[in-house]
């Protein structure tokens, strides 16, 4: 059975960056199940589809050809059809717009086979808010890795402007608070942190702490884990 990190959680709590340094450190697969979403959304935008429009962002999930890349630097590329639109991904209007296509059932249908086959050897780091919960329920380790509210708020406005997005820390603020409650409340894979995920709370910890938290996790659910670059 090929090993998985499930590691869910709300946005700005760093389970991004710390997948992907994760994925780098065993060598393993990456799984960026939001960016899925922001694909689905941006396509929709792309295609000047309706807001509301479930069908035909259903269609858009089936078809994606995406790919998620580690580079030399530890960052994050996502190739949709052999174009890189890593940047584009990131801006807050794909992600407003990810936050709804998600509540769907349809498109969360239409990508739970494709994010499952993400599952390959030698194993795979995959992030999101229903890793563990709903897309790896069996997932050899599930960690959910949480933050204040205003210590999330804080790290996407640095991330976002060391970008090169102009972006307001007031509104971003409100923007991940009103995500949080459509993430939690919804009726199709709300965000929850399962019986039997390990919660870690990175408030007060850096990126290396946290790393470092769950390679120790890691070690201990995959005995035979050895490659650490």
């Amino acid at each position: 059975m090929v090993p998985v990190i499930a590691i869910d959680g709300p946005g700005g709590s760093g389970k991004g960056t710390v997948a992907r340094l994760i994925a780098q450190k065993f060598g393993w697969h990456l799984l960026d199940s939001g960016a899925l979403y922001r694909l689905v959304a941006l396509a929709g935008l792309r295609h000047g589809l309706a807001a509301n429009d479930v069908d035909g962002h259903a269609r858009l999930a089936a078809a994606l050809d995406v790919t998620f890349e580690v580079d030399a630097q530890g960052e994050e590329r996502v190739m949709l059809a052999e174009s890189e639109v890593t940047r584009e991904l990131r801006g807050e209007q794909t992600g407003e717009a990810a936050s709804r296509v998600a509540a769907w059932p349809e498109v969360r249908s239409g990508l739970l086979g494709r994010q499952r086959a993400f599952a390959r050897a030698p194993g795979l780091v995959a992030d999101g808010r229903d890793m563990g919960s709903i897309v790896f329920c069996d997932a050899g380790l599930k960690v959910f890795l949480t933050a204040s509210p205003q210590d999330r708020a804080r790290r996407r406005y640095k991330q976002l402007k060391g970008k090169g997005l102009s972006v307001n820390l007031a509104a971003l603020s409100a923007e991940i608070a009103e995500r949080d409650r459509r993430d939690t409340t919804r009726f199709v894979a709300p965000l929850i942190a399962v019986p039997d995920a390990i919660v870690v709370d990175s408030t007060a910890l850096s990126i290396e702490d946290v790393v470092g938290r769950v390679i120790s996790l890691a070690r201990e659910r995959f005995p035979g884990l050895t490659r650490q670059i």
